[in-house]
């Protein structure tokens, strides 16, 4: 199972921070290929909604459910459907300023996909993780 960690510093407070990730309606604006999220039914552990997400040109269905909230600190999703996956999410405040940690253990649909595509999907991701911090501290920076 792949395994991708990134992490990011934020110049701004831990609690905005945390907010904005801790709300799946937000995941759109800042997870690159993330198509939608709806049916978002409760808040904090017990979270549940649903997706769509872009890879490799095709489009998986899911849904996640918030396993983990620890308020201000760690947030933990896990995805079934077209893509498994767990997402931790871990926050370190700095003053006025936080560093993100983004860890992602994911499987890829190997019979859908082909091992060679996926070879390049595993870059394509840790490209995408990237991107999708700064969109996230571009947006609370801003």
């Amino acid at each position: 199972m792949p395994r991708i960690h990134k992490s990011i510093d934020i110049n701004a407070p831990v609690k905005k921070v945390f907010s904005y990730v801790e709300d799946p309606k937000n995941e759109p604006e800042w997870m690159t290929s993330l198509v939608d999220v709806n049916d978002v039914k409760g808040s904090g552990a017990g979270a549940h909604y649903n997706w769509t997400y872009k890879m490799a040109g095709l489009h998986f269905h899911g849904e996640a459910e918030r396993v983990e909230d620890i308020q201000a600190k760690k947030i933990v999703d896990r995805t079934k459907g077209g893509i498994e996956s767990t997402w931790t999410y871990s926050f370190d405040p700095h003053g006025d300023a936080t560093t993100m940690n983004l860890d992602i253990d994911y499987s890829i649909p190997v019979p859908v996909l082909g091992r060679l595509a996926e070879k390049v999907l595993l870059r394509h991701n840790e490209r995408e993780a990237e991107q999708d911090l700064i969109n996230i501290k571009e947006k609370l920076e801003s």
